[in-house]
């Protein structure tokens, strides 16, 4: 019997907000620049990239470059995607919950 498998993606397990904002919140725990980007590109498939390139007015195809594997996004950047996805960044004290 041969088994199938098919690659995991996260993006397919981000359906709600609540859900997103957990997913980011552990990313932007971690710190790493690189993975935080991932993430981002991440919730921007599961929401639509197409959609977030247009509501940050960005092309697609530089939302993919940018927020792909090696990708080295402005700071800008990053924050036009995550506005256009319907969040804000929030920075608190460290080791503060922002809930």
């Amino acid at each position: 019997m041969t088994v199938k498998t098919r690659t995991w993606d996260i993006a397919d397990h981000l359906g709600s907000d609540e859900q997103v904002a957990l997913f980011l919140e552990a990313v932007f725990e971690d710190g790493d620049p690189a993975v935080i980007a991932a993430a981002i590109g991440d919730v921007a498939r599961a929401r639509g990239m197409s959609q977030v390139a247009k509501d940050a007015g960005l092309s697609r195809e530089n939302l993919y470059r940018s927020l792909g594997e090696g990708g080295n996004p402005e700071f800008g950047t990053i924050l036009k995607v995550i506005r256009a996805m319907g969040y804000d960044l929030t920075v608190v004290p460290h080791g503060v919950s922002a809930r």
